[in-house]
C-alpha cells in the first residue's frame, strides 16, 4: 500500500522530482539492449522468398545468417567500446549493445547455394530461392 497521496497515476513524490531540470540526475549509463526481436518482412514469388530485416547500428561483419532447409536464422551482435578521453567524461550512452537472433520457417526449402544476403542502411535483404530436397545448414556471406 502506498501511503503517499496521489493524483491519478502520479504521486506527489513523482511530481516533486519531475520539477527538477531534465538531466539533473543523469548518471553514466551503458546503453540499452538491442530490441528483443528482429523485425522482418517476408515476400514470396513462385521461385523465391525475399526477406527484409531491420538491424540498425550493426556492422555487416556482426550479422550471421544461416539457412537449413526451410529454417532461416538471423543473428546480430553490437559491441560497445568504452572510449574516454582525459578532458571529457561520458554522461549518457543510449546506443544499442548486445546480441539478438530470430529464427523463422518458410513454407518451402531454400536452395542455399543460390541464396544471397545484402546489408544496406540498417536493412538486411535476403534473396532465398526455393528448392526441392534437403541439405544441412549453411552460413551466408553478406555483401
Amino acid at each position: 500500500m502506498n501511503i503517499l497521496p496521489s493524483r491519478g497515476n502520479v504521486s506527489l513524490f513523482d511530481e516533486l522530482f519531475r520539477d527538477f531540470t531534465p538531466g539533473f540526475f543523469i548518471k553514466p549509463l551503458h546503453g540499452d539492449p538491442l530490441p528483443s526481436q528482429i523485425k522482418i518482412d517476408v515476400k514470396e514469388s513462385e521461385t523465391q522468398f525475399i526477406v527484409h530485416a531491420d538491424i540498425p547500428g550493426v556492422s555487416k561483419d556482426d550479422i550471421h545468417v544461416e539457412v537449413d532447409g526451410p529454417l532461416v536464422t538471423i543473428k546480430a551482435e553490437v559491441r560497445q567500446t568504452d572510449s574516454e578521453r582525459k578532458d571529457e567524461r561520458q554522461l549518457r550512452t543510449e546506443r544499442f549493445y548486445g546480441a539478438v537472433s530470430r529464427s523463422f520457417q518458410l513454407p518451402a526449402e531454400i536452395e542455399r547455394n543460390a541464396a544471397s544476403a545484402k546489408y544496406e542502411n540498417g536493412v538486411l535483404s535476403l534473396t532465398l530461392p526455393k528448392k526441392q530436397g534437403s541439405q544441412g545448414g549453411q552460413r551466408l556471406r553478406i555483401e
